[in-house]
């Protein structure tokens, strides 16, 4: 059976992007089972061919409308499907989608009628206002490392910007690669409206939302970028964790010495 990636070099290159980072979260243990989702708009990669495929399911009702998302396509990891398999066999752990002109649906047309995953809605309505905004990010990915969501489980860390300080604080690379911080989403039912709805809002100001208890959701220009900052904020986590174990409480960055990064590395926050 042939591949929409089959002649398709800048296409296929995208989805060995997916697949690599794929391999990362699960070589991280951040992708249990079927745990966590990567969807990427390749609409620039998208010919006249492609539009005129036949789709291979039926319409799929998205459960909000995105006018924003008209004629936009996306590879989507497959609802079930896990991240290990996906970094193996990409097209057959995820699937092509074309949003149809009602902007409230979509069907799969490549290369196989895998179903997205369950937090699609979440991910459109990203995608939707990185289009509206202009922003040029086109990567969504929702996973679950280990340190991140263990220090969510402490309510004294949930606070605007108490979490994003104790890690930003931990290793200059943290504040420089992941600028604008980690937002906090309280705990809300995986995979509803509301979830969506409260990752949107947090993403206004942050590139990486932390969902209580649950994971992590980031955007970034590619899914390389969107998993750097994860990969970052985690690293921060591990210091942290380890330096309790140790028995003491990390001094961490001051301040000042934060204030002097902001200002050499002309970073927005």
């Amino acid at each position: 059976m042939k591949s929409i990636l089959d002649g398709r070099p800048a296409l296929k290159a995208e989805i060995e992007k997916i697949a690599e980072v794929a391999g990362y979260l699960w070589q991280n243990g951040w992708a249990e089972r079927n745990g966590g989702n990567i969807t990427v708009n390749i609409t620039e990669y998208v010919d006249d061919e492609i539009r005129s495929m036949a789709p291979i399911s039926d319409v799929k009702q998205i459960g909000v409308t995105l006018p924003a998302l008209k004629g936009c396509y996306f590879y989507c990891k497959g609802t079930g499907k896990r991240m290990r398999d996906l970094a193996r066999w990409p097209m057959d752990n995820g699937s092509v989608i074309r949003i149809l002109d009602d902007c409230a649906s979509y069907v799969i047309i490549a290369d196989n009628a895998v179903m997205p995953t369950s937090e699609l809605p979440s991910h459109l309505t990203v995608h939707a206002r990185q289009i509206e905004t202009n922003s040029g990010y086109k990567a969504t990915v929702h996973t679950h490392p280990i340190e991140l969501v263990a220090m969510s489980h402490n309510r004294a860390f949930l606070g605007k910007d108490v979490l994003t300080k104790i890690l930003w604080s931990m290793i200059p690379e943290t504040k420089a690669f992941c600028p604008l911080g980690l937002g906090i989403v309280p705990y809300t039912l995986p995979g509803s409206n509301a979830l969506a709805d409260a990752t949107l809002k947090e993403l206004e100001n942050y590139d990486v939302v932390m969902w209580e208890k649950h994971g992590v959701f980031a955007k970034g220009t590619d899914v390389m970028d969107a998993f750097d900052q994860i990969d970052v904020l985690s690293k921060s986590a591990k210091i942290y964790i380890n330096s309790k174990c140790m028995g003491f409480e990390p001094e961490g960055m001051s301040d000042e010495q934060m204030k002097e990064m902001t200002k050499a590395f002309n970073l927005p926050r």
